[in-house]
């Protein structure tokens, strides 16, 4: 139960995370709240790990895949936060949940391991449900649009490396040298695109930091007591509280079509999770 609700408390606080990005993007660029979300990260989980987890404050294994893990998710979030600059949080999230059906196509390339023919068609029923909420030739299609679903491929080779560290790094190491990466790369940039924020902007970019460092805080957590295959599915729970945090603050609430595409790949997604888990248990 411990194991549960921590799971379910991350997936409240990643996407007030998403909220705060939202609001800034009318007047912050896109790569400034990305960097923000890195480098308070890094302010926040650095002494976290120096205060209570020195122990596993160690260099990585593997540097390469860190480093590639860490540019993997830089980059989904600038595609997502450009996203949701335009379009409603439910639907970007609901085009990003595309994220475990990629990783099925990579895993016999990546991972070694084997497909069948029901998972490959879940793969395919997936995909009908992001065509359904993106509607290409009813509706124009965005580069926002497009962007969330780049967000979702990004996102699956992330989980495939993550998969791949899980074995050799501390997943509290991991949180943190991604948040340095990050935070080096867009210290780099931010300065070409810089717009001096209000103090009321600095709190919220901190806070964006914030939520993002404890809802992983809460994931990492919860995976103490129960195994990650056993919580996977709790990770839809995040659509809800991205509904209501859209249409409180933003006035947005998922149209019908959307809805239905998102419950197409909502299905598809567990359906590959119970596919796995029957696998791995025999």
């Amino acid at each position: 139960m411990k194991a549960i609700v921590l799971n379910l408390l991350a997936w409240i606080m990643l996407p007030i995370m998403d909220g705060f990005a939202k609001y800034l993007s009318t007047t912050i660029p896109v790569l400034q709240i990305t960097w923000s979300r890195y480098f308070f990260t890094v302010v926040i989980a650095l002494p976290i790990m120096l205060i209570f987890f020195r122990k596993n404050f160690k260099w990585t294994e593997q540097p390469k895949l860190q480093l590639i893990r860490g540019l993997l998710l830089f980059s989904a979030n600038i595609l997502f936060f450009y996203s949701i600059s335009i379009i409603s949080l439910a639907k970007a999230l609901t085009l990003a949940f595309i994220a475990p059906l990629i990783v099925t196509i990579l895993s016999p390339v990546f991972l070694n391991e084997k497909v069948g023919i029901r998972r490959w068609a879940a793969v395919i029923v997936g995909f009908i449900g992001s065509l359904i909420v993106l509607r290409p030739g009813f509706v124009e299609i965005n580069l926002a649009g497009i962007a969330a679903l780049g967000t979702g491929v990004l996102y699956g080779f992330y989980l495939i490396v993550t998969k791949k560290l899980h074995k050799s790094d501390h997943p509290l190491l991991t949180l943190l040298l991604t948040g340095v990466v990050g935070a080096i790369i867009g210290s780099l940039i931010v300065s070409f695109i810089w717009v001096e924020p209000t103090i009321k902007e600095w709190c919220m970019m901190f806070a964006i930091g914030f939520f993002a460092s404890i809802g992983h805080l809460f994931l990492i957590l919860s995976l103490k007591y129960a195994d990650a295959s056993k919580l996977a599915p709790f990770g839809y729970f995040e659509i809800i509280t991205n509904i209501v945090i859209g249409y409180y603050f933003f006035s947005h609430f998922p149209d019908n079509w959307t809805f239905l595409g998102l419950f197409i790949i909502i299905s598809s997604g567990i359906y590959i999770f119970r596919r796995e888990t029957f696998k791995r248990s025999n």
